[in-house]
């Protein structure tokens, strides 16, 4: 397995790369226009109107940006700096910095986890690792860039802290008690480090395919480069990079949670000629033993539950086996 970011200064794509033509991006420019909603947090606004903002763009899109949050814009462009730098460390570097855990719990890795079985792959290098408790996880984590550790360390914290904040405003919307998930249902969160380099030819291959996110949300720092794409009423729309603005997924499992009140939207990255794209991604993950299971006060006669129960281990193993495919892992979950 080579990384991409060695393979990507030939000017060729790797024939294991392309994508077959059902299953390449297609228009690569797509409206901004219809872009997701961008929903201000400041703490001088109106909260209840910040809750139906959220439940409002999570039901109609299951994405939205948040500005004005509490985190500091100065830690998000060290953030982003320290990423950029591990990035451009030789890939016997990053091999090495990645490989501290006998146990694998940080993860260096090309395309994704199931590189050896992909029947095609794609034009990303991705970085994986917990990030909870802190003083546990860190001691793993690569020493270098130098800053690395501290840096991701105080970012991650204060993405714990928006995270809740954030979901908080969610139980309060959807009418469930306080600290919903503020327990097992949040206490695996991890970190997810994407690099895609500049592509030959971005219309063969993708950086991500499409896919809805095995979380309870997802926070995303992604720079000024555009490449996120959600897919609404079955058209792409591009997620326009505003400054310091974190991008906000609703996952998978609160769409369980919530019985299908709000959208787990499938989302893909697209590639570009000219700028490697670099984004950081903060996952709210359960145990692996926390029954995933629509809220008792959204499933009853009136709204009969939509999915049934299952633990967090067996829902990702059949995730991942069914390569996220929407249709396949549905068919699972359902009654």
């Amino acid at each position: 397995m080579e990384l991409v970011s060695s393979l990507c200064n030939n000017g060729v794509i790797p024939a294991s790369y392309v994508h077959p033509p059902e299953a390449r991006p297609g228009n690569l420019i797509v409206p901004l226009g219809k872009s997701i909603p961008a929903i201000d947090l400041a703490g001088d606004r109106d909260q209840i109107q910040i809750i139906q903002a959220i439940l409002k763009a999570s039901e109609e899109y299951g994405f939205f940006q948040v500005i004005n949050h509490g985190v500091s814009e100065t830690l998000m462009d060290d953030t982003m700096d320290v990423i950029q730098e591990f990035h451009a460390m030789s890939a016997m570097d990053k091999e090495m910095e990645c490989s501290k855990d006998p146990d694998g719990s940080c993860k260096l890795y090309t395309s994704s986890l199931g590189y050896l079985a992909e029947n095609f792959h794609y034009w990303r290098d991705a970085v994986a690792h917990p990030c909870h408790p802190l003083e546990e996880c860190l001691k793993f984590w690569p020493q270098k860039p130098i800053r690395y550790r501290e840096v991701i360390g105080a970012y991650s914290i204060e993405l714990r802290k928006l995270s809740s904040r954030i979901l908080e405003m969610i139980c309060e919307g959807l009418g469930l008690e306080t600290g919903y998930f503020s327990s097992a249902l949040s206490e695996n969160p991890k970190i997810l480090v994407n690099h895609y380099p500049p592509c030959p030819d971005p219309s063969l291959t993708l950086g991500l395919s499409k896919h809805q996110d095995p979380s309870i949300i997802t926070l995303v720092l992604q720079g000024h480069i555009q490449g996120l794409q959600v897919l609404k009423d079955d058209q792409w729309i591009g997620v326009q990079p505003l400054p310091h603005a974190f991008v906000v997924n609703i996952g998978y499992l609160l769409q369980i949670i919530s019985n299908g009140k709000l959208k787990g939207a499938e989302h893909r990255v697209v590639t570009n000629t000219e700028d490697a794209r670099t984004t950081i991604s903060y996952f709210v993950y359960p145990s692996s033993e926390c029954l995933i299971i629509p809220a008792k006060i959204l499933a009853n006669q009136q709204n009969p539950p939509l999915y049934k129960g299952c633990k967090f281990s067996d829902f990702l193993t059949v995730y991942l086996s069914k390569a996220a495919d929407k249709e396949a892992v549905e068919e699972y979950l359902k009654f």
